[in-house]
C-alpha cells in the first residue's frame, strides 16, 4: 500500500494523455518534494497514482494502513473512506450549489477566471486569479489583475461558501466570471484542477505544493508571485 494515492478521472488512452495526467504528474512532484512527516525520516514516500477505474484491487485490501487520499475527481468510489467526501458532493452538485449562492443575492453565470484559495488550518489565503490566457485556448495565466473593489466580493463570496461547507484543509478554486462590475459564480472546486497548473514557476508555493501541505497540516506562512508567464 503506498503512503499517498492521488485518484483521477481515467485516462482516454496512452497515447492520447490527458489534461488529467498533467494535473496527477504536478501533485506527485509536490508530493515527492515534500514528503510527509510521517515518513520523511523512515524512507522516501511511496507515491502512487490511479484512475478511479483501477481501484478494484484496494476493495478487497486491508485499508487499516490507509494511505493519504489525495482525490483530483468527484467520483471516488463509495466505499472508499474520505473525510472530504461531503464537501466534494456539495461541489460537484453545481446547479444546487449555485442556488444556494443564488440566494446570497450573488449573480449567477458561466466563468473563464479562477480565485484560488488556500484553506489552511488558521484560515484561508487568496493566491492571485487564474484567467484563460486566450478564450480560444486550454492555457491558463497567473497572475489575472483585479481591482481591490474587484477582490473583497470575490474573498468575502470564497469564505462564506468555504464556511457554509465546513469545507476541510486543502486548495479550492471559484471559478466566476464578471457581468460589468458584478461578480457572477459559476461554481467551486476542492482541488487543484487544470486552471492549477499556472501557478506551477509563477507561484510560491505553486497550488500543488500547497494542497499537500494542506492536508498534511504542513504550516503556509504566505503566498508570493515570483513571475508572470
Amino acid at each position: 500500500m503506498p503512503d499517498v494515492l492521488i485518484i483521477t478521472d481515467p485516462v482516454p488512452s496512452p497515447s492520447q494523455p490527458s489534461a488529467m495526467s498533467a494535473i496527477a504528474a504536478e501533485m506527485k512532484r509536490a508530493v515527492l518534494a515534500l514528503g510527509s512527516s510521517s515518513t520523511a525520516k523512515e524512507r522516501p514516500i511511496q507515491v502512487e497514482v490511479r484512475s478511479i477505474s483501477e481501484l478494484s484491487d484496494l476493495k478487497e485490501s486491508n485499508l487499516l494502513n490507509q494511505p493519504i487520499l489525495c482525490p483530483l475527481t468527484f467520483k471516488l468510489p463509495l466505499w472508499i473512506p474520505f473525510t472530504a467526501r461531503e464537501v466534494f458532493a456539495a461541489c460537484e452538485h453545481v446547479e444546487e450549489l449555485q442556488q444556494q449562492v443564488s440566494g446570497w443575492g450573488v449573480a449567477i453565470g458561466s466563468g473563464v477566471y479562477w480565485l484560488p484559495i488556500v484553506l489552511t488550518a488558521k484560515g484561508p489565503l487568496y493566491a492571485e486569479a487564474i484567467s484563460l490566457s486566450d478564450r480560444s485556448s486550454s492555457a491558463y495565466h497567473q497572475p489575472f489583475h483585479l481591482t481591490d473593489a474587484q477582490r473583497q466580493p470575490l474573498y468575502a463570496l470564497g469564505n462564506r461558501l468555504l464556511r457554509s461547507l465546513n469545507a476541510s484543509s486543502g486548495v479550492y478554486l471559484v471559478q466566476f466570471g464578471w457581468d460589468g462590475n458584478q461578480v457572477q459564480f459559476d461554481r467551486l472546486i476542492p482541488f487543484p484542477d487544470r486552471p492549477a497548473i499556472a501557478s506551477v514557476g509563477v507561484q510560491t508555493p505553486d497550488l500543488f505544493t500547497c494542497h499537500w501541505q494542506c492536508l498534511t497540516h504542513q504550516p503556509i506562512r504566505d503566498l508570493s508571485v515570483l513571475s508572470a508567464r
